[in-house]
């Protein structure tokens, strides 16, 4: 045979016994993937992150609900109904009302002596920075949201509206700490960056000052606290259990958080009862005393230039800009304030005291801590830290967290912090206090809690 064709059918050969080997091979990686798939899964490991074969990922994830004995399937891996349902009855489980165990000096000997000093500089830095914020938001919509397409600046003027009123939220809190004396040590120095941040607000600062110290004063007190203060069954109005429904709570949520502030600065809603009408912008109102008089009217004159400029604004830019630039934000303000104020004070684990049982420690732990997210740090932590605010109001926000870290187990129960989102705490609120009445069983008569059942 010629040497050529010897040489052709040895390739041929050598070619089919390598297709044969090759076929061998594939055979017997597919047996050992059917095999590797049934032990991962009697292994309880998902297929979907097994490698290639079998070796996986030590990561259990069962692909199929294996039985158990007797053929019931296993509980299931995730938090169920029952377990919900207990995470919820311990948020609403009602605190201690008795005289709590320890003293007010006890608890602030364990704070920290540093958390009580007040730093201008520090306390400068924040107006400063959200200062610089909000020019730089103003700067953007006022530059640039007219020259994109209409369906862009539909998307942008709400995004502008949402980040300024949160930031300007914060401005609010730290004018707020001024009317404490927390933003530092000189009172003139708290007065003046108050009454410029509030007034710029639409907030007369030295009104809000003296009946948000009252407040203070009285928290939990159902004869003198000045705000939320909630009503017995029997002194509801008459069409409040036709509101006492979705739609109904709907309503009042939405003219709460959109008319509260308002109404309350100028008619005292929601506040405490004078034998006469009263209004924060009455210097001669029963809210104040005469030695206050004469700063509600600075207030008031605060008021004013802030209105005369916007007036001065609207005949330049028009309505709509002033409205878009500053009237949609500072009603945000509006409604955060109302609401924070609302969610620390109305709970249905919260009592409330008559002036056979008030004290004001007691009054003071009637309060709760909320948490709301990133905004903790936009809105200074009054959100998180309110119930060591309310114990120690002089306090600078940015020591209240190490505060509160240190009072939490000295408090023990006495302390309620209730991490449920703020937009399903609201609704869930709203439900479910609706009026304070005392418990039938109970021998202290003088204590409060929250109803809803007509």
């Amino acid at each position: 045979m010629h040497a050529c064709t010897r040489d052709s059918i040895g390739r041929r050969s050598r070619r089919r016994r390598r297709i044969i080997e090759v076929k061998e091979c594939q055979k017997r990686e597919r047996k050992g993937k059917r095999k590797n798939k049934r032990e991962i899964e009697r292994e309880g490991i998902s297929p979907r992150v097994a490698g290639r074969n079998g070796e996986g990922f030590l990561l259990r994830i069962p692909s199929k609900p294996r039985m158990g004995a007797g053929g019931r399937m296993p509980e299931p891996t995730h938090r169920n109904k029952g377990e919900e349902e207990k995470k919820e009855q311990g948020i609403l489980r009602r605190v201690p009302y008795s005289k709590p165990p320890f003293t007010l000096g006890e608890v602030k000997k364990a704070i920290p002596p540093h958390c009580f000093q007040r730093s201008v500089l520090r306390s400068f830095s924040y107006v400063v920075y959200d200062l610089i914020i909000v020019s730089i938001l103003y700067y953007i919509a006022t530059t640039y949201f007219h020259t994109l397409p209409t369906p862009l600046a539909v998307i942008a003027w709400p995004i502008y509206w949402a980040f300024q009123g949160c930031v300007l939220t914060g401005v609010w809190v730290i004018a707020h700490e001024c009317g404490h004396h927390a933003f530092s040590d000189h009172q003139w120095l708290d007065d003046t960056v108050g009454l410029i941040l509030h007034s710029c607000l639409l907030v007369p600062y030295f009104s809000w000052k003296y009946s948000h110290r009252r407040h203070h004063s009285n928290t939990g007190s159902l004869e003198r606290d000045e705000v939320f203060v909630p009503k017995p069954k029997s002194r509801l109005a008459w069409y409040s259990k036709y509101l006492n429904n979705p739609p109904g709570r709907f309503l009042t949520l939405t003219m709460t958080l959109t008319l509260g502030w308002p109404l309350y600065l100028a008619f005292n809603v929601s506040g405490r009862p004078y034998d006469r009408f009263a209004c924060h912008f009455d210097p001669y109102g029963p809210i104040y005393s005469d030695r206050e008089r004469i700063q509600i009217f600075i207030s008031d004159t605060g008021i004013l230039a802030v209105s005369y400029v916007l007036f001065r604004l609207v005949a330049a830019k028009g309505l709509a800009w002033v409205f878009c630039v500053y009237g949609v934000p500072l009603l945000i303000v509006n409604g955060f304030l109302v609401l924070i104020t609302y969610l620390q004070h109305t709970h249905p684990s919260l009592p409330h005291y008559d002036s056979s049982e008030w004290d004001w420690l007691r009054g003071a732990l009637a309060t709760v801590d909320r948490d709301y997210g990133v905004l903790n740090t936009v809105f200074h932590n009054i959100t998180d830290t309110h119930v060591a605010h309310h114990l120690f109001s002089t306090m600078p926000h940015y020591h209240a967290m190490e505060a509160t870290k240190v009072i939490k187990p000295i408090l023990g129960d006495y302390y309620q912090l209730d991490r449920t989102p703020f937009y399903m705490a609201m609704w869930r609120e709203a439900k479910h206090c609706i009026y304070v009445e005392p418990d039938d069983d109970s021998p202290a008569k003088g204590v409060f809690w929250y109803r809803n059942k007509f």
